[in-house]
């Protein structure tokens, strides 16, 4: 079965979302990923362009003037933060504008060390974005309180919504030190997209260095010390949402050219290592 690729918002770093249609379509991609949800508390920011599709009506529009131009398709929407005292309610419009421009797949995080209130705000946010179609993705970040598989685990399994999920990115899977055994204990159905990059195989010590790394100095799939494969052996057919922030690369290239880097190399490492799904 063909693989599908989609391009987010940190490889095609600080670009519009209309950019980043554009780009993605002349790249060859299937699917091209936002960064344009933001928490109501700015303490709560996570690295990225600071827009937000709902409010800025605008830009909404020539965002879906460039996917109706281009036939290009949305796969997620980052990021939904779960703070403490977060309420799930004011990501609404966010959910509506993913739903307007076609969107599957909502990226959440969690940065509260309230386990209870954790698994209450992931089960509303589940809640109300079911009947916009969307699923609700945790991903697990080592220097976040939700910081290892299990933690995912624990949360989407206390909420029991079938719209949960956990998205697996290869850098914080191997920084994390998960076991590849451990995601046969995940229901597949769990499993709605996936992150793919590399990187070295070392593991910082230091928060400022892992943050450094995940968010400017990722590497192409297969260049790095992650086995990115074997990660992906274990998963359904689904999209990779090609996530490879490089400044220096991006500055050398251009970004255009950086995102259909990122893509063929990907696309080479997976022939190679992956048989057929």
């Amino acid at each position: 079965m063909k693989r599908q690729f989609s391009l987010s918002y940190l490889t095609a770093l600080n670009c519009s979302p209309p950019e980043m249609v554009y780009i993605a379509e002349r790249a060859g991609y299937d699917f091209v990923g936002f960064r344009s949800i933001t928490p109501n508390n700015p303490k709560f920011s996570v690295s990225g362009l600071e827009l937000s599709l709902s409010r800025d009506k605008e830009m909404f529009r020539k965002t879906k003037t460039a996917l109706d131009e281009t036939g290009l398709k949305v796969l997620d929407f980052e990021v939904v933060v779960i703070y403490d005292g977060c309420e799930p309610k004011v990501y609404l419009p966010d959910f509506e504008a993913a739903a307007e421009l076609g969107g599957k797949h909502v990226l959440t995080i969690v940065r509260t060390s309230d386990r209870n209130q954790a698994i209450e705000c992931f089960t509303e946010l589940c809640e109300l974005a079911k009947p916009y179609g969307l699923t609700v993705d945790l991903e697990f970040v080592p220097w976040f309180n939700v910081a290892t598989l299990k933690d995912a685990f624990d949360i989407v399994s206390a909420a029991g919504c079938d719209n949960g999920g956990i998205l697996i990115d290869p850098l914080h899977f191997h920084r994390s030190k998960v076991s590849i055994e451990e995601l046969e204990q995940v229901p597949q159905e769990w499993f709605h997209y996936a992150q793919i990059c590399d990187a070295p195989k070392y593991i910082p010590v230091k928060e400022e260095e892992l943050i450094y790394t995940a968010t400017k100095e990722r590497l192409y799939v297969g260049e790095g010390g992650i086995d990115v494969a074997a990660i992906l052996k274990k998963l359904p057919n689904i999209p990779y949402a090609i996530e490879i922030p490089h400044v220096k690369r991006v500055q050398e290239l251009g970004v255009e050219q950086y995102a259909r880097n990122c893509l063929q190399t990907a696309k080479e490492h997976l022939n190679q290592k992956i048989d057929t799904y």
